[in-house]
């Protein structure tokens, strides 16, 4: 496979919520467009560990990034790493910790915000270091990237859904809202990226619980969605552990490595 993909977390996105509140994406399941696999999150539940995990499917007691305040470089392949590596062009709007993880570490903001180094793992970028940075500006971040330097695999990575999980709690109107906000926003892009081709893949790291935190074993803080959107995969059930979702990444996008792959999700 020679694909471009498109990787969306949306961070703190507890699999229920995601059912009920995002119409739009639920309406490409109904109408045959995309495909939901229930996720269970590896352990720990929380986010730079679940970043790590994503990228390179090393679960957190493996990788070492057992918590949010360990802050180094990841010592895995990524699936930054390896498509910087063959050829590829890779881009990511996203968190800090991201920059920390496959870039430089510590992140510096006023050099390492805006990046556009073809040396590093992540070449071109647009980084956050708020909470509260509008999904909007995100998502328009992302469309810059992606129209302006045209990159094989880029990482979409929006913080509000988790940012008001953190302040009201998973059973909250303004959790509920900040998904459908998310839903809203998608709609905006995913027609022009489905038009274009892309395989596209959207998830998140964790999900939340009524203590406004997550980091445990909780259902609510597990159970995470994926959805599938484009032609290369298969659209039928399968079995997909979080661990997975690197290595049908690196499939899609046509590079060697030895990631593990969830069997029947690809074509």
């Amino acid at each position: 496979m020679n694909n471009k993909v498109i990787l969306v977390v949306l961070d703190g996105l507890n699999l229920s919520v995601a059912r009920q509140c995002l119409g739009y994406l639920n309406g490409l399941i109904a109408s045959q467009q995309a495909t939901l696999y229930p996720l269970t999150c590896e352990l720990p539940s929380l986010s730079r560990p679940l970043y790590e995990c994503l990228l390179t499917g090393v679960p957190p007691v493996a990788s070492g990034i057992v918590h949010n305040q360990i802050n180094h470089r990841s010592h895995h392949e990524s699936v930054f790493s390896l498509a910087s590596q063959q050829g590829k062009k890779t881009a990511a709007a996203a968190y800090h910790w991201f920059s920390e993880l496959y870039n430089r570490s510590p992140y510096h903001p006023v050099e390492d915000r805006f990046t556009n180094d073809p040396t590093l793992n992540i070449q071109h970028g647009i980084f956050y270091h708020w909470d509260h940075y509008p999904d909007e500006a995100l998502f328009l971040d992302a469309e810059y990237l992606r129209r302006h330097y045209d990159p094989d695999f880029l990482l979409i990575h929006p913080m509000n859904i988790d940012d008001a999980g953190h302040h009201a709690g998973l059973d909250s109107a303004h959790y509920r809202n900040t998904a459908r906000k998310a839903d809203m926003i998608l709609s905006d892009h995913l027609p022009q990226w489905m038009a274009a081709g892309y395989q596209i893949l959207i998830t998140s790291d964790h999900g939340m619980n009524n203590d406004h935190s997550h980091g445990g074993t909780l259902p609510e803080e597990r159970e995470v969605p994926l959805l599938v959107i484009g032609d290369h995969f298969s659209h039928q059930a399968a079995q997909i552990a979080q661990t997975d979702i690197c290595g049908v990444i690196c499939e899609l996008l046509g590079l060697t490595h030895q990631k593990s792959i969830a069997g029947g999700v690809l074509r």
